[in-house]
């Protein structure tokens, strides 16, 4: 039972099935522990070398990057939960297939089909929170998803780490098995929510809202900014000396403060405009990256990571909650599997700006990552008066 102490409490007006969501989601991910050591299991278990390895896992990105597409529009066609469910059983045959794959042919190949499946849950969950829970209480429930997510990530990156010393072939093994963990949870206990009756014509309707589009190029641009840390910043921290040992350290700040902190905001941040807080999120968080310029050690990189850290709670509760009051009732899987795409478009954007930043210094480099997460915080500014307007139009 959660009580007022509870730093979930408040959020007790969620219906149950947003519950079971959430615990097929923490489940899931704190058994994923495949896809952040993907690149260790393929050089040291399969050989491979550096080119082999990174088509791999271009093959794995390009495969997610389609999967937010498909998974979305299944949502709308044929149910949230059908789509959740089939979704996590054809990630778990894709896990047992890739694990048992040698070759670089047939690892590619089932790489690509990994990463088809193994991202279609966010459209379909993103959709089913938009059909059980009220516009005044998404940016709450999005955010707790968020802290689910986080929550299970960082298990899975302790059991990866483990898995990965060891021959990381098993991890396949246990992904596979909470991915169907995942899908009877949401099959037995979360009842389909779709409201509306499908349409066609969905990316008809997409590619005519103007509003949606200029959306989702703020979403890519938040995304290309963002995952700079995962990209660049090492690289960055390792020419000023920072150890990978100390850079993991710091980087582990990230989780600690979003697991701490992230169901105390979301209750307040949940009763502000979701486009402002957005663009205040993604400020802090380009800010954040800014400061970056003038780090010359792990005291300086961890000043840097709790402002990123910040802005980045604001803004994980916003986005899908923007998705859910420009969509028609019909195509919430749709647009949220296009804010996904864009989102995805973002972070494989973000090496190759990472690398054009990255030989004329850490000003340049830093301030130009910041420029771009400035320009994502006015065009979300800019869209509050239209994403407001059109959720009159649903409400």
């Amino acid at each position: 039972m959660i009580t007022h102490t509870s730093p979930l409490a408040g959020s007790r007006s969620l219906p149950r099935p947003f519950w079971m969501l959430w615990l097929g989601i923490v489940v899931n991910r704190a058994g994923a522990m495949v896809q952040p050591f993907l690149s260790v299991y393929l050089t040291r278990v399969q050989g491979f070398g550096i080119g082999e390895t990174g088509a791999v896992m271009a093959a794995f990105g390009v495969g997610s990057v389609l999967s937010h597409m498909v998974a979305g529009r299944l949502a709308d066609r044929f149910g949230r939960r059908a789509t959740l469910t089939g979704g996590m059983l054809a990630t778990s045959v894709s896990m047992v297939l890739m694990g048992a794959a040698s070759g670089f042919a047939f690892v590619a190949v089932t790489a690509f089909l990994l990463g088809l499946t193994i991202e279609s849950y966010r459209p379909a969950s993103q959709a089913m929170v938009a059909d059980l829970v009220p516009p005044s209480v998404r940016p709450r429930a999005y955010g707790l998803l968020f802290w689910g997510v986080n929550l299970g990530y960082a298990v899975a990156m302790v059991a990866g780490g483990w898995f990965a010393d060891r021959g990381a072939t098993a991890m396949f093994g246990v992904n596979a098995a909470v991915a169907v963990a995942f899908a009877v949870l949401v099959w037995r206990a979360v009842p389909e929510s779709r409201q509306a009756a499908p349409t066609g014509g969905a990316w008809r309707s997409v590619l005519r809202d103007p509003v949606m589009l200029a959306f989702s190029i703020v979403t890519a641009a938040y995304g290309a900014m963002y995952a700079q840390a995962f990209t660049t910043l090492p690289l960055a921290m390792a020419g000023q000396g920072i150890s990978g040992v100390h850079f993991g350290l710091v980087m582990a700040l990230n989780g600690v403060l979003i697991v701490a902190v992230q169901p105390l905001a979301g209750k307040r941040l949940s009763r502000l405009d979701p486009n402002r807080v957005l663009a205040a999120g993604t400020a802090i968080v380009a800010t954040g990256f800014a400061l970056t310029a003038f780090v010359h050690d792990e005291g300086g990189l961890a000043v840097t990571v709790v402002v990123w850290t910040a802005g980045e709670i604001a803004v994980a509760g916003s986005i899908p909650t923007i998705v859910s009051l420009l969509s028609p009732p019909a195509l919430q899987g749709t647009y949220a599997g296009v804010s996904g795409m864009s989102w995805s478009v973002g972070a494989v954007l973000a090496p190759v700006l990472g690398s054009l930043l990255l030989p004329l210094g850490p000003g340049p480099l830093w301030g130009g990552v910041a420029a771009v997460g400035m320009a994502a915080a006015l065009g979300s500014i800019a869209l509050g008066g239209p994403v407001r307007l059109r959720s009159h139009t649903w409400t």
